[in-house]
């Protein structure tokens, strides 16, 4: 199948521009290793040109035209936007796959969320005009308050390669619902999708400056991007490691972050389970978008005396699973993002053999694909609280297996991580799955699932995974300030300091 990759520039000011250094990346299909076009690489230059730009877009017409506008005037575009996505859904989606290796189908789906989140700012961008001026009661009547919600400004928004474009709305919608201008800095490894939002929003007529998308290298744009004085907030989605390095960047000039990080996340298997239906919700927390999302349930607690038959139960699953080009139909798992995160999955698999784990199955490349970045599902068992499978995050198709005697046992190794971002516990006991839900330390926690995503619903973790929430009204709350206005509305002086008149 060909996809034609458009070739597109920066977009600044809402006109495509050439980076300054003139320079492009290569863009490496996963799925054949080979090159199926390019992007522009942005600089500090470019970076410098996008921030004036979003400045002037909050500045025009003293704010009249975005900032200060009604958030239904700005819900106008949201809803634009999210039907023009709708019209596009199958070229995005093909592009997504192409770029990325998720699943077709995993990429369609992906679409609607993406649409379905434009659509839902929207709404928030409506009822943000009925909340202000929203009244505080005071305990003295001599004075009356109210509060004001605004756009906190400029931001940068920094994004992942596991879901572009969709990563990319949980951002700019509420970005641009609460009224801020933004600077978008997708990852190098996938950004097609991404500079297609720009001709999305060109064709949807927003305002110039309002949405700037910036592809390139970290260091080169989005480094500069993060400490840039002129940027009032940053909202990442990435590594602890660069989110620790921009939090850094950021506190020199106390920029607020919003960081949504890396996870090692717990999935709990009680005895009194459906084993298939808990062998499929746990493939699917950590396999689904070939294993690459940073809530992945990747470290699975099953109760001991279920443990062999269980297992069992989930190599049979697994080995089932439809490997193969993410435009094949049934395709399942597609390859890892990049030649460099391949070798880094293989990496940990070796490890943990070396350190005397087992692997169950998968742990290689699958035979009948000679080209591609793919990586079997892998379950490794035997596992032991030291080694680096236990503790670190793989972002692949890997699951490392402990086994529990107690509920008590269950919980104190779920919670030994330095991530904190989702966790799952599957049985038929309700007031078990609340118990355990309630001590576990993460900032989700699924029951009888793993993984449903929506955009209502807030998502964020604790720990080391960051903090912040995105989604729902939580990630509206992200872009806007506070204002109070407290007003005296008594005839009377203050009366505080003595009258010169009455001296």
């Amino acid at each position: 199948m060909t996809i034609a990759v458009p070739s597109r520039q920066l977009f600044i000011d809402g006109e495509w521009r050439e980076p300054v250094n003139k320079k492009r990346i290569p863009v490496i299909n996963p799925a054949t290793e080979e090159i199926i076009g390019d992007i522009p690489a942005a600089t500090e230059e470019d970076v410098n040109i996008a921030v004036d730009a979003a400045r002037r877009a909050l500045a025009r017409n003293r704010g009249r035209d975005w900032r200060l506008a009604s958030g239904a005037h700005r819900a106008k575009y949201l809803r634009a936007i999210a039907a023009k996505i709708t019209e596009r859904k199958s070229e995005l989606a093909s592009l997504e796959a192409i770029d990325c290796g998720k699943p077709l189908e995993e990429a369609a789906w992906d679409m609607d969320d993406v649409a379905a989140c434009f659509e839902y700012y929207a709404d928030l961008a409506e009822g943000l005009d009925a909340k202000q001026k929203a009244h505080v009661s005071l305990p003295m009547q001599t004075f009356r308050s109210h509060v004001l919600k605004e756009p906190i400004g400029v931001v940068g928004l920094i994004t992942p390669w596991n879901y572009p474009l969709l990563m990319a709305a949980w951002k700019v919608a509420p970005a641009l619902a609460a009224g801020c201008a933004a600077i978008l800095k997708p990852s190098e490894l996938a950004s097609i999708t991404c500079l297609e939002l720009a001709e999305v929003c060109k064709e949807a007529g927003l305002p110039p400056g309002v949405i700037n998308i910036l592809t390139g290298l970290g260091p080169e744009a989005g480094a500069p991007l993060a400490s840039h004085p002129h940027v009032d907030k940053i909202a990442f989605t990435g590594s602890t490691a660069t989110g620790s390095k921009i939090m850094s960047s950021a506190a020199q000039i106390v920029k607020p972050v919003t960081l949504e990080l890396g996870g090692k996340s717990p999935i709990l298997v009680f005895e009194d389970v459906d084993l298939d239906k808990a062998a499929e919700w746990t493939m699917f927390g950590c396999f689904w978008t070939n294993g690459q999302i940073c809530s992945a349930t990747s470290r699975l607690l099953v109760q001991e005396s279920i443990a062999t038959e269980f297992l069992d139960r989930l190599v049979r699953w697994s080995r089932n699973i439809k490997i193969s080009d993410p435009f094949e139909e049934g395709c399942r798992l597609g390859p890892v993002v990049s030649a460099g995160q391949h070798e880094k999955v293989m990496k940990i698999i070796s490890t943990a053999r070396s350190e005397g784990a087992t692997i169950l199955c998968g742990g290689t490349r699958p035979q009948h694909l000679k080209k591609g970045y793919f990586v079997e599902p892998t379950i490794i068992s035997d596992v032991t609280t030291s080694m680096q499978i236990w503790r670190e995050e793989v972002f692949g198709p890997v699951l490392c297996v402990k086994t529990f005697s107690t509920e008590e046992e269950a919980i104190e190794l779920a919670n030994d991580t330095h991530y904190g971002l989702g966790a799952a516990v599957i049985s038929k006991d309700l007031d078990r799955c609340e118990r355990v839900t309630k001590v576990l330390q993460s900032g989700i926690v699924w029951v009888n699932c793993s993984q449903p995503c929506f955009c209502q619903a807030p998502w964020g973790g604790t720990k080391r995974s960051g903090f912040g929430r995105e989604l729902g009204e939580w990630g509206l709350e992200n872009y806007l300030s506070v204002k109070q206005v407290t007003e005296y509305i008594s005839d009377e002086p203050w009366g505080w300091y003595p009258s010169p008149s009455k001296l």
